[in-house]
């Protein structure tokens, strides 16, 4: 385990040696409630005592500034911060990307997000859309860097062009292992932004530790994220969204539990059980979600426990699920239909997998793993691609 005295995250390095880049500057800071420093003290409230009276305006990603909004597609309004009396504009309300009107005030934005290393978690995708306004409006980006909760290990196909949605702007798998500081530098360049760009790296974080081994604190970063647990899941459980079982979202272990009126566990067992899935154990339960999917009815599945964190596939291990659901109950199970997150048309399960033919090939029962060795070599070229970006050993 590594002391948490050897881990500082960017937000405390700019609070103790600020970047040229940032002298005298007015400042706008994409933030929400999770943005913390290692004593829980929020980065509004510091960078305003650290920089006073240059803090102009904050911005807030999907389920707002205190990730009050539950579910996709709920939106934030602008608000007033109540304790600054800054205006917050909402990045995930009227607009996705935020209107060259509201950098008018600014001449740097600071990011500060606490992201969890998967392709369709939205806020990596706010941060792109930032960086194409400031381009536009010759507005500079600083980004405080945090780890990647997940670590450096990539998993999952490739996104493909057609499946770009706001889960996937640009061409990264499913599990990324880049922190939001690298990916914003690799988007920059590849997607041919040209933003005024600086991460302020963390200090002490090596690529191949997990977050509990970077001994700072979890502060949930969306209300269907409470733990590392969660996260952890998350690359594979994620997938969920785009059909009728539930995610367990209306329960107290989202991602971690799913299940629907329809699944006979033992079935389910007996159908992934020639797959080598390393690292977890599916324990058979019925759980009863408060709100979403089958709110207030009983669901026959499973909780996802993770025994060996390093061993732990999860989007092997959720994309096995999903072709023995498809194969068994090919009636009861369904996909969701649109919209999802501001797609109208496409297969909402397309959207998540990034890639057409990876649903196809499930559907059709080639085996996953068979699956898995014809996206090695996109994920091989990924790695050489980041090779430039990477911040961290």
């Amino acid at each position: 385990m590594h002391s948490p005295e050897k881990i500082h995250i960017g937000l405390e390095v700019v609070l103790r040696s600020p970047p040229e880049l940032m002298r005298g500057k007015r400042l706008g800071l994409l933030c929400n409630q999770a943005s913390t420093d290692s004593r829980f003290r929020h980065s509004r409230d510091l960078i305003m005592e650290r920089f006073p009276g240059r803090l102009r305006c904050l911005f807030s990603p999907q389920h707002g500034f205190f990730s009050a909004k539950q579910d996709n597609m709920v939106e934030s309004d602008h608000a007033v911060d109540p304790v600054s009396g800054l205006v917050i504009y909402s990045l995930y309300g009227e607009t996705r990307k935020p209107y060259p009107s509201m950098f008018k005030d600014i001449d740097l934005l600071l990011v500060d997000l606490v992201d969890v290393g998967t392709r369709v978690y939205t806020f990596i995708w706010t941060v792109i859309h930032c960086l194409q306004t400031a381009a536009e409006t010759g507005t500079g980006v600083v980004i405080l860097d945090r780890p990647n909760p997940l670590g450096g290990r990539v998993e999952g196909n490739v996104l493909k062009p057609d499946c770009a949605s706001f889960v996937g702007l640009h061409s990264i798998p499913m599990r990324h292992g880049l922190s939001v500081g690298e990916l914003a530098l690799l988007c920059n360049q590849e997607m041919g932004i040209g933003a005024e760009l600086e991460v302020v790296p963390v200090q002490g974080w090596l690529r191949d530790m997990l977050f509990p081994e970077t001994g700072l604190p979890w502060v949930f970063p969306s209300p269907n994220m409470p733990t590392f647990a969660t996260a952890l899941v998350y690359p594979g459980q994620v997938i969920w969204e785009g059909s009728n079982v539930s995610e367990g979202r209306g329960t107290s272990l989202p991602f971690e539990l799913f299940g629907a009126p329809f699944i006979d566990v033992d079935e389910v067992l007996a159908e992934v059980a020639a797959t080598d899935l390393p690292g977890c154990l599916l324990r058979p339960l019925v759980f009863e979600p408060t709100s979403g999917k089958w709110a207030q009815t009983g669901c026959r599945g499973f909780q996802l426990h993770v025994t060996n964190m390093r061993r732990f596939m999860p989007y092997r291990t959720s994309l096995a699920l999903l072709q023995a659901l498809l194969k068994l109950y090919p009636r009861q199970f369904s996909y969701k239909e649109p919209p999802y997150e501001y797609e109208f048309e496409r297969l909402p399960m397309d959207l998540i997998l990034g890639d057409r033919e990876v649903r196809r090939s499930i559907e059709q029962g080639v085996d996953i793993i068979e699956i898995e060795d014809g996206w090695q070599m996109e994920l091989v070229e990924f790695q050489q691609r980041c090779s430039s970006v990477l911040l961290y050993e």
